[in-house]
């Protein structure tokens, strides 16, 4: 009876994300305020069923009330959230914010099947991290000074990326963590907001040459202590968002190609220098040649997508576990196994979706600061996608980067929760200037 009702489930989790997808494309419409609220009630409602339906498989295969005494307070909370957040402010986006909560709610369904005590952890990071970006709007609707920050913006960040290239421990062959007593942080997860908001505040008056190689200075310095510190997928990251921010604040296609041409020698440097970068190339090209050694990760990634075909073994009926850190670097992978493929891609076009929201957001914002901070970011959330679904699927070499607000890591979700924060305050603040009388932005174009 519980393969049965497994079976029925997992057509039916993959048909609500089907619906949830299209009704999310369909909310990108500028429409009436009352279309608006009625696609952000079917996105909830559908998140709830979702939410419903996993959790009523996996305590069908655990048989712990405790799974389902934690999906009630999970449900409890997003609403609680959302409603909050709508109530403090009128002008959010609400795809943004059903999207939020949408990925988010199922990274949580998937580490609960994974590890129950890592995704009750995560959750109380999630509420924290959410509680603390109701605060996040405010100060960027209010605090016009944050463009006129950036070398102290340069200072920190360089400073606190070199503070764990000294100090910070070593996993998995990367400098990566900084211990606060029993906290344990990835300062590079926060110090890319910093980075984002310091090529803004270079980039928001003038955008000559001399201010071209000044900025591109201060931001390879950053990505070089990452490559010091062997955090090569978080440099590649800080790279190819920079890339973007330049081309946008330049309209310069020539930067943007020596960008990517000084990129590509620093590529086959890195190949040359570090064994863990040639490890993982070379493991890309035929992981199943050390099966049992090094090509382990990435070839148990490839045989669980595989396995999973189009429409997954079900929830709690494949062995994600069987891939190492199937709950950070290939939550993925682990997750098309028992969802299918076909989940695989309506969760790639959900964040589609999320990221056109959010440049759509930094080109309705008054200001070329605030346009590079909406910019800069959606790219920094795209790029940040593709690199994690590309690497277990082989599309590229693995560069270890979390998929977000998904994967388990809660530095990872903290840092993100604020990206949204600092995006709905752009959107806040658009919304206010596109009404009659509404406030010019003192450093627009």
């Amino acid at each position: 009876m519980t393969g049965l009702l497994s079976e029925i489930f997992k057509y039916l989790i993959l048909l609500i994300t089907v619906l949830y997808t299209v009704i999310n494309f369909l909310a990108l419409h500028r429409g009436s305020a009352k279309r608006t609220a009625r696609l952000f009630h079917a996105q909830n409602f559908f998140m709830i069923l979702l939410m419903f339906c996993g959790y009523f498989v996996i305590f069908m295969h655990t048989e712990e009330w405790n799974v389902l005494v934690f999906m009630v307070i999970q449900m409890a909370f997003f609403l609680a959230w959302m409603r909050l957040f709508c109530r403090f402010y009128p002008d959010c986006s609400r795809v943004i914010l059903s999207n939020t909560t949408m990925l988010f709610a199922i990274g949580e369904l998937f580490l609960t099947r994974l590890d129950y005590d890592r995704a009750v952890r995560q959750m109380l990071i999630g509420v924290a991290a959410m509680l603390l970006t109701l605060a996040v709007p405010v100060v960027i609707k209010h605090l016009r000074a944050l463009s006129k920050w950036a070398y102290l913006y340069a200072v920190a960040g360089i400073g606190l990326l070199a503070v764990v290239w000294r100090l910070g421990s070593t996993t998995y062959g990367a400098q990566l963590t900084l211990a606060l007593g029993p906290v344990r942080l990835q300062p590079s997860e926060f110090v890319k907001i910093s980075f984002v908001f310091f090529t803004a505040s270079m980039f928001r008056q003038k955008q000559s040459f001399g201010r071209v190689v000044l900025t591109t200075v201060l931001a390879a310095a950053h990505v070089l202590v990452l490559v010091a510190s062997t955090d090569l997928g978080s440099g590649f990251l800080y790279f190819m968002t920079y890339l973007f921010m330049l081309f946008v604040a330049t309209h310069q296609p020539g930067y943007f190609l020596a960008g990517l041409g000084a990129g590509g020698v620093a590529a086959v440097g890195a190949y040359y220098l570090f064994d863990h970068v040639k490890v993982r190339v070379q493991m890309w090209r035929n992981p199943f040649a050390d099966y049992e050694n090094k090509g382990y990760q990435l070839s148990q990634s490839l045989l669980a997508l595989s396995s999973g075909g189009l429409f997954g073994l079900g929830l709690c009926g494949g062995y994600p576990n069987t891939i190492p850190l199937a709950r950070n670097d290939f939550i993925f992978s682990a997750i098309c196994e028992e969802l299918g493929l076909l989940f695989g891609a309506m969760l790639i076009l959900i964040y589609l979706g999320f990221v056109i929201q959010l440049f759509w957001v930094s080109i309705r914002v008054r200001g070329r600061f605030y346009q590079l901070i909406g910019t800069g970011f959606a790219a920094m959330i795209g790029i940040q996608v593709f690199l994690h679904v590309g690497g277990v699927t082989a599309m590229i070499p693995s560069t270890g980067i979390t998929l977000p607000l998904i994967s388990y890591g809660g530095s990872s979700v903290l840092s993100t929760m604020l990206v949204i924060g600092i995006i709905q305050g752009l959107n806040i603040t658009a919304a206010a200037e596109s009404r009659p009388g509404g406030e010019e932005v003192p450093y627009a174009d």
